[in-house]
């Protein structure tokens, strides 16, 4: 049986806690679970997973090392990161963005 590792997803209605398989690509396990990852016009057209749109940002705490280009830039430069790129291998939050139209994200309100 594969190990389950705890994955808090905050939304704008609260929090909820979540058990993923480790090593699930971070994107699999949301929209698996019912949690959006796109906006309204990406959640229909999106490369599918593969890094290539920058459509499926997340916040995560703690910030895992990134494994792609992109990835790395939005760590370096304090952007959302993609969750097609993250694997959960520890336990982990995850804030979810309000986006506009493609994978253009809101600013956060203060």
């Amino acid at each position: 049986m594969a190990e389950e590792i705890p994955v808090t997803v905050v939304t704008g209605d609260g929090e909820r806690t979540v058990a993923v398989e480790r090593g699930e690509t971070l994107r699999d396990a949301l929209l698996d679970r019912g949690f959006p990852v796109y906006g309204t016009v990406s959640k229909h057209a999106n490369c599918g997973g593969r890094g290539l749109c920058a459509t499926c940002t997340v916040e995560v705490d703690p910030a895992p090392e990134p494994t792609h280009w992109h990835d790395a830039a939005a760590l370096r430069f304090g952007y959302p990161r993609l969750s097609c790129c993250l694997t959960v291998e520890e336990p982990l939050t995850v804030r979810l963005l309000d986006k506009l139209l493609w994978g253009q994200v809101l600013p956060r309100r203060r």
